[in-house]
């Protein structure tokens, strides 16, 4: 509790509980939890009280002489039924609201308004809006633009219409992760090449936050998840908004030009530095035993259609995803183009959306 009363801001959110839910799944989980806690502070209160009332009044020093018989007595014969009876009894009370909750959670009987996959990977996380085509990545902010929610605050966050019922499907593209905003919805672990599925109704608007439940290495720290729940008429603005940007990038990456190596080179390290910084770091080092360099790598200096197999189709048995289904082609030709030029590698190499159009045939 001393620790909590100290704590900075990145416990205020907590203070001494839960934050309260905002949907009813979870309301109905942490009340489940206060009902267990309420039970479990009575219990302890009791067995303290006895245990301390025991130790005062039949102590030695008073010249206490222990009953010997006392299993004969009533108390001591019907004791062993009757704390068996209320044990049972507390269990049922709690197991009542536990087993409606638990079937809520396995229910998807209910048809989605709105479906969105959720990709753990290290150290981001990326959201799919299924029924629109809208990609969203989401990136931990650094400390100088963060501010006070530093470790809490993200780049893009996930923003999602309140009053509507929400279904999620959690996958990953590495190790194992888990997504969990504990005001709106309840944890499953994101599995690679497997999907789980959760869901939620959120009833208030508001800035809600999270991350990853899972222990998935050195960067489980720095995967923070913001969710802003708005209103129907504000998501579908925002929808709007989102689709046109899509059209117009996918347009660009179509449009029949010739780019320039600075043109792509600019494009690429903030896509480098949004989708691959992560894993390669910002510098191109990456992380001894774990993510290769970039830098002098025989990737990003070699074959140019090495490079580009291995950025469009990835590398199995590797954390390398596959980002051909996720980068349009001119995003593609930017980073390809930023990684061969970049950190000292200085390639000169300038690889155009056409020869990624190629490539994927």
């Amino acid at each position: 509790m001393m620790l909590t009363l100290f704590a900075g801001s990145a416990f205020a959110d907590y203070a001494l509980n839960f934050p309260e839910p905002v949907a009813p799944l979870p309301q109905q989980m942490y009340d489940l939890h206060m009902l267990t806690t309420k039970i479990a502070t009575i219990i302890m209160i009791i067995v303290i009280g006895i245990v301390a009332y025991a130790i005062l009044t039949f102590r030695k020093s008073k010249g206490y002489e222990a009953d010997q018989n006392f299993h004969k007595s009533k108390f001591g014969v019907w004791s062993w039924l009757l704390v068996p009876v209320i044990v049972l009894g507390i269990d049922l009370t709690i197991a009542g609201s536990a087993t409606d909750a638990l079937k809520q959670v396995e229910d998807y009987s209910q048809k989605a308004d709105l479906t969105v996959k959720v990709i753990g990977s290290q150290w981001k996380w990326t959201y799919e809006y299924m029924d629109d085509g809208i990609r969203v990545v989401s990136n931990m902010l650094p400390k100088e633009k963060a501010g006070d929610n530093y470790l809490r605050a993200v780049d893009n966050p996930l923003v999602l219409p309140t009053n509507r019922r929400i279904r999620f499907l959690h996958t990953a593209s590495d190790v194992l992760h888990a997504w969990w905003v504990p005001e709106i919805v309840y944890k499953k672990d994101s599995i690679p090449g497997y999907i789980n599925e959760t869901w939620t109704n959120i009833e208030k608007e508001g800035t809600y936050r999270g991350q990853c439940a899972e222990i998935c290495g050195t960067g489980h720290a720095f995967m923070p998840i913001v969710v802003e729940a708005v209103s129907t008429e504000k998501f579908e603005t925002w929808k709007s908004e989102k689709l046109m940007v899509a059209q117009a990038a996918q347009a660009e990456a179509s449009a029949d030009k010739t780019w320039t190596k600075d043109e792509l080179f600019s494009r690429g390290e903030t896509i480098y530095n949004t989708n691959c910084s992560g894993c390669h770091q910002v510098n191109g080092s990456g992380v001894k035993g774990v993510f290769p360099a970039l830098a002098g790598s025989k990737i990003a200096t070699g074959k140019i259609a090495d490079h580009i197999n291995i950025v469009l189709n990835g590398k199995a048995s590797t954390a390398m995803s596959a980002w051909g289904a996720q980068l349009n082609d001119l995003e593609i030709a930017a980073v390809i183009t930023y990684e061969r030029n970049a950190w000292g590698n200085d390639t000169g190499d300038t690889i155009q959306p056409a020869d990624i159009k190629s490539a994927r045939k």
